[in-house]
């Protein structure tokens, strides 16, 4: 058995979930054991928790705290609960450990977690991640070789950026939108695209982008184009842009090998600074 965590949401489907602070419960194990051997007949999940971990007494973990398990990064943000009706549990037995004992969370990476996964906590920051997205028609039906993309993710290993997932789409705005969608609900850093960012009415890349982002990042994309209008006047047609979308960066590439080389590699050193502002792992920019 596993469950799917969404970045800034919790289990996909669970009914706690949402964008609150509480996106994710956890008990420990010896907690439950406990409340057992005072004659409750009470199994895993009767309390509301998502988690159960062993050898974790998680109310003794500072709000802050960060944990790591499977995919997933949690960060605890609330200890015990106030209940303001008196569950089935408490119902039964006169008492309940959710109130004292029950720990809650919330995502700041997603990702798939296991059942027999260990938890750890972490002090590390989140591992720099990047997802790859390739827009073309041609492409996507194997017609064309996607030197581009392999760039991109030839050049992204080499920085330190572990690989999240790559993809070759064709040139449809609402299967580029459920793409960037799928890796940002996934807590992924950086998603880069390349491609469909030119006059073609095929060309809807940034459209796709502008409907998933929360926010723009302008700079990105004019800095981009004004490296490029040094090479050629051509670049001011390019319809780039980039923006936030939860805890994660969106970026238009554009679609040659060439091109992707020199603006991702003008680009990227920054960027690093940038995610860590919007993952919550440095501090604002000054100068």
């Amino acid at each position: 058995e596993k469950a799917l965590f969404h970045v800034g949401h919790g289990i996909v489907g669970d009914a706690h979930a949402g964008k609150w602070h509480r996106q994710v419960s956890l008990l420990g194990a010896a907690e439950i054991k406990a409340f057992r051997a005072r004659g409750a007949n009470v199994s895993h999940g009767d309390f509301g928790e998502n988690i159960v971990a062993e050898g974790f007494s998680f109310r003794e973990l500072p709000v802050g705290t960060r944990l790591a398990s499977g995919d997933v990064i949690f960060e605890i943000t609330q200890i015990g609960k106030e209940c303001h009706a008196h569950c089935a549990i408490y119902a039964a037995v006169g008492d309940c450990i959710m109130p004292r004992e029950g720990v809650f969370a919330r995502v700041l990476h997603g990702g798939w977690v296991t059942v027999g996964d260990t938890m750890e906590i972490t002090t590390e920051k989140i591992p720099l991640d990047a997802a790859v997205i390739t827009a073309s028609d041609k492409g996507s039906r194997g017609e064309r070789e996607d030197a581009s993309g392999a760039a991109i993710r030839e050049i992204l290993t080499a920085e330190g950026y572990e690989g999240a997932g790559y993809s070759i789409m064709p040139d449809e705005r609402e299967e580029l939108e459920r793409e960037m969608r799928l890796w940002s609900d996934r807590g992924v850093g950086l998603i880069l695209t390349t491609g469909g960012t030119g006059f073609s009415v095929r060309d809807v890349t940034p459209e796709a982008t502008r409907a998933v982002i929360d926010r723009e990042a302008p700079g990105i994309a004019e800095a981009m184009r004004a490296l490029s209008m040094k090479v050629t006047p051509r670049a001011m047609l390019s319809r780039a842009t980039a923006g936030l979308r939860k805890r994660s960066l969106i970026v238009n590439l554009p679609g040659s090998e060439k091109a992707v080389r020199e603006c991702l590699g003008f680009i990227l050193p920054q960027l690093q600074h940038g995610i860590e502002i919007l993952r919550g792992d440095a501090g604002e920019c000054a100068r």
